[in-house]
C-alpha cells in the first residue's frame, strides 16, 4: 500500500473507532442508571479487572498490553466522568506519588482534591464530600505507614481497591548536576535514597521537605538546588530530570488504598484485610489465627498497633487470600471472632494490581 492508501485506512479505522466507543459509553451510561436505581457504587473494581483482563488476552499485538491497559483506562475513566462527577480525595499536594497512583487507578477525567493529612482524606470520604479517597498504606523499604492504619479502627469505610506503584525517584533541577550545592528531599524519600546521596552528592546541604512535590517546588526557584522527586513533580514544576530511578533499592514500590463505602462482589481473585484485637489469656493469638490454617486460607500479612484506648492493648491488622463472602473465608471470620473481643472486616477487593 501506498503512503495515502494507509492514511485513507487509517481514516477509516479511526471513523468506527469514535462510533464504537460512543456505543460503547452509551451502555455505561445505562448500567450506571440501572446501578443508581439499585442503590450501587458506580465504580466497580471487579469489573474493572475483569475488562482489562479480557482486552489483554485478545491482544496480538503489535501494541503492547501496557499500553493498552493505559488506553481502557482512560475510556473508562471518561464513561465514569459521564455516569456522574466523581470526586477523588488523595494525600497532597498536587504531583505526589500519591496523586500519581489515584491518576492511575481512576484515569485523567475525574476530579481530585488534594488534602493536607490521611485523616482529612478518610473525613473527605465519609462526610460524602469525596467519592473516594487514595492513601498510602506501605512501602516495600520503609514498612506500613502507621496512620492510615490507626484510622481504621473508628472508620466505617472500607477499602475498595488498592494500587500497587513502581517508586521512581528522580533527581531533578533547574541547573546542571555539579552545580547542585543543596538538595532538598522529603525525609522517607532519603531513607529510600541514602546511598545514592552519598555516592552522587556527598558534599550536597541536605534539607528535608514536607512532600516530593515540594522539593521540587523549592528547587525549580535556584540553579544551585536540586530535588529528589517524580516525574509527576518535576514535570509540573518545570524542572528537568538529570537522573531517573536513583532509590536504592530497584524493586521500591508502595502499596494504596482505595477508600469508599461500599465493596464490591467477588472477582475471583481477591484479597480481604481485617482488624481484631484478642483477649487478654495465654495463645490468645495462636488460638485466633488457627482458622485460618484449618481452613486453608494463606494469611499474606499482620501487623499490630497500639490500641490507643488500654495500655498494653493492641489491634492486629491482616491481609488474607480470598473474599469475605467466600464461604470458608466467611466461616474463618466467624471463628476468629470466637477468640476475640473485637473483628471488623475493612474490605474485600481485587488483588494485584
Amino acid at each position: 500500500m501506498s503512503l495515502q492508501e494507509h492514511r485513507r485506512a487509517i481514516d477509516s479505522i479511526d471513523a468506527d473507532i469514535v462510533r464504537l466507543l460512543n456505543e460503547r459509553t452509551q451502555h455505561v451510561l445505562e448500567i450506571g442508571a440501572i446501578k443508581t436505581l439499585e442503590g450501587q457504587e458506580i465504580y466497580a473494581p471487579h469489573r474493572e479487572r475483569s475488562v482489562f483482563q479480557r482486552v489483554t488476552q485478545l491482544n496480538a499485538g503489535p501494541i503492547t498490553n501496557e499500553a493498552l491497559r493505559a488506553i481502557y483506562r482512560e475510556v473508562m475513566s471518561s464513561a465514569l466522568s459521564l455516569e456522574r462527577s466523581l470526586k477523588i480525595a488523595y494525600l497532597g499536594p498536587e504531583a505526589t506519588f500519591t496523586h500519581q497512583a489515584a491518576i492511575r487507578r481512576f484515569g485523567q477525567s475525574l476530579s481530585y482534591v488534594a488534602q493536607k493529612t490521611i485523616a482529612d482524606v478518610f473525613h473527605e470520604v465519609s462526610k460524602g464530600r469525596a467519592d473516594y479517597g487514595v492513601v498510602p498504606v506501605e512501602n516495600s523499604t520503609e514498612g506500613v505507614v502507621t496512620h492510615t492504619l490507626d484510622m481504621f479502627v473508628d472508620s466505617d469505610l472500607k477499602i475498595v481497591s488498592q494500587i500497587v506503584l513502581k517508586i521512581s525517584h528522580c533527581l531533578a533541577a533547574k541547573g546542571r548536576l555539579a552545580s547542585v550545592q543543596r538538595l532538598y528531599v522529603h525525609p522517607q524519600t532519603l531513607a529510600q535514597c541514602r546511598g545514592w546521596i552519598q555516592r552522587t552528592l556527598p558534599q550536597a546541604e541536605l534539607i528535608e521537605t514536607s512532600s516530593n512535590a515540594r522539593s521540587a517546588e523549592l528547587a525549580a526557584k535556584d540553579k544551585t538546588s536540586a530535588a529528589i522527586t517524580g516525574e509527576l513533580a518535576a514535570e509540573r514544576y518545570k524542572v528537568t530530570l538529570l537522573e531517573r530511578d536513583i532509590q536504592d533499592n530497584a524493586a521500591n514500590a508502595t502499596r494504596f488504598l482505595v477508600l469508599g463505602r461500599q465493596c464490591g462482589p467477588s472477582s475471583g481473585a481477591d484479597r480481604t484485610s481485617l482488624m481484631f484485637s484478642i483477649r487478654d489469656e495465654a495463645g490468645a493469638l495462636h488460638k485466633s489465627l488457627a482458622p485460618f490454617r484449618r481452613f486453608h486460607i494463606n494469611m499474606t500479612k499482620i501487623e499490630s498497633r497500639p490500641s490507643k484506648r488500654k495500655a498494653w492493648e493492641y489491634f492486629f491488622f491482616a491481609d488474607v487470600d480470598g473474599h469475605s463472602e467466600d464461604p470458608k473465608l466467611d466461616k474463618a471470620i466467624e471463628q476468629l471472632g470466637a477468640h476475640c473481643s473485637f473483628v471488623k472486616v475493612l474490605g474485600s477487593y481485587p488483588n494485584g494490581e
